[in-house]
Order: C-alpha cells, then structure tokens, then sequence
C-alpha cells in the first residue's frame, strides 16, 4: 500500500500555507514527517485525514483516489483530545464504538491496549486524575483501538519516561514489521532516526527535502571529515586547521570531541592526509563524517 500527496495546495483565509506539497509513504516504511512549528505539518496530516480540504493538488492510494473514511486510520494528535472528566474505559469504548467495533469488541480492544501500555489500573478511574505520562498512554491505546492500516504519529514520546518510551518503540517496531503505513512526526530527531527509512522535511509550506535517509546522509556527509588530536584542544587544532590549510578545508564546526570540516577545491582525503602529515600534527581521529539528522534539519532548514 502506497500512499502519495502531490502538489497539494492549501490556503486560511486568503492566506496560503501549504505551496505545492509532494510525498509519498509505503507500508513497511516509516516515512519521518519534519518541520519547525508552524511549518505545515500539522495542517498536511489534516488533510491526508480529510479533516481540510485541499485546496488543489491529490492524494492517491496505489494510484486511485484517496478516500480516507474507506480505511481505518489511527491517529495521535500531539495535543490531547480525550475527555479529561470521563473514564478511560468508558471513553475508550465509545470511541471503539464509533470506529465500528461492537461494544465488545471495543472493551475487549481497549482492555488489551491498556494492559499492553501498563495503565489497565486506571481504567475506571477520570483521566484528569492521572499523571501527563499515564494520559499520554490513554491517547496512545486510543489510537491503535480499531488495528488500524494507516498510523499517524505526532509526537508520540511525548510526556513518557525511558522505560514507556520503551515500550512504544517496541510497539513501533511490531507496527512496521506487521506493514502498518506509518507517518511519525516528531521534533525528537534520535526517535526519527531510529524509526523511519523515509523524511519528508516541510518548511515555510514547501517540501525542501525528501527522499531515503540513509542516502540523504550519505549526500550531506559527502567531503565531510571528522577530526580530533590526542595532544591539541579542538579550539587550537580549529586555529592551525583554519590558518595553515584554509586551501583545502573549511572548518565546518566544532562538536563536543572532533572537528568537523569539508574539503574544498577539489582537494582529495590523501591530499588532506598529507598536508597534516607536512604540519606534523598529532591527529588521532580521520574518518568520514556522518551528519545527524539534527544536522541535516538545520542545515536544510536555514538555507532554506
């Protein structure tokens, strides 16, 4: 199952926010939906929901047109949306019941939900009574209720401590290896990294980066080196670096244990490794720099 946005435009009173959206997501592969607050996410999610509608452009299911009230969609909003004052079982069934189950299909669902997420204890008592993480747990068994096909995620670590947050990796994992089609937005990049084969990165209304990962590192990391000294402090090998072989470097940045820095006019790693054999420096670490996803948000966003 494949799903596609192309060209999606969408305007609020006159005012237009999404300008020409394009991406696409498969089962089986968590596809990473980023931006900074404000950058369209949000109102994206809404859409492939069909809470909004588009203004112009098309979403697509394996190539037909995408009906979403046809597919059974579990979604966490990052805001919470339960009843504080209700119960947790009893809203849980009711919300079961919406989505189609029975009434016994629904507790039994939610039953097993709230068994899986440790928060069966508080199944009659109010949500406003429980912690933020214990709610946050609630909102989590509500959006996997009906076995959904299609699972939106935003934010979902939200409030959990190591051991919960734990816990939903565990339940990520079994949602992709079941070919659930994941979309999972998240500001917490290690979380994004570890999850999704696939980013879509949203700025100012526009897609300014999409594609595999794995690859998208491998392009920005391209001419890029980590470097350290066993005998120099990074702020003196950053001044030698900068004043002696400024013709083949640029020193990028600093990291807490290395250097990093990007060869410049068509310089090679062996023309770099014998420039610092010349300077007789004390280098303890040269290897390839893999830029973080942090990084990569960053760099795109501010060109951006």
């Amino acid at each position: 199952m494949k799903i596609e946005l192309r060209d999606i435009y969408k305007s609020f009173s006159e005012k237009e926010v999404l300008h020409g959206i394009s991406f696409s997501v498969e089962t089986g592969k968590a596809l990473g939906l980023l931006g900074r607050n404000g950058a369209g996410k949000t109102t994206t999610i809404r859409i492939i929901m069909g809470l909004f509608n588009a203004d112009s452009g098309e979403i697509l299911l394996d190539g037909r047109k995408f009906r979403p009230k046809d597919h059974k969609i579990g979604y966490l909003p990052e805001e919470r949306g339960l009843y504080p004052k209700k119960k947790v079982l009893e809203q849980l069934v009711y919300l079961g019941q919406l989505r189609g189950f029975t009434r016994k299909e629904a507790k039994e669902s939610a039953l097993y939900w709230l068994e899986r997420l440790g928060v069966e204890e508080y199944k009659n008592s109010r949500l406003e009574t429980l912690s933020k993480g214990n709610q946050q747990k609630v909102q989590i068994a509500q959006t996997f209720l009906c076995d959904p096909d299609i699972v939106i995620l935003d934010e979902p670590f939200s409030g959990l401590d190591p051991v919960n947050a734990q816990i939903l990796k565990d339940i990520i994992r079994e949602l992709i290896g079941k070919n659930k089609l994941l979309i999972f937005s998240s500001h917490q990049m290690g979380y994004v990294e570890e999850f999704c084969e696939e980013i879509a990165l949203i700025d100012k209304g526009k897609i300014v980066l999409t594609g595999n990962l794995r690859n998208i590192k491998r392009e920005y990391g391209m001419n890029r080196l980590a470097i350290s000294s066993a005998s120099i402090p990074l702020e003196d090998l950053r001044n030698i670096l900068n004043n002696s072989l400024s013709h083949i470097i640029r020193v990028v940045e600093k990291k807490k244990n290395f250097l990093v820095i990007e060869l410049i006019n068509n310089n090679t790693k062996d023309e770099l490794l014998k420039a610092l054999s010349d300077l007789e420096l004390d280098i303890e670490r040269f290897t390839v720099y893999e830029p973080t996803l942090e990084d990569i948000f960053v760099m795109k966003v501010g060109e951006s």
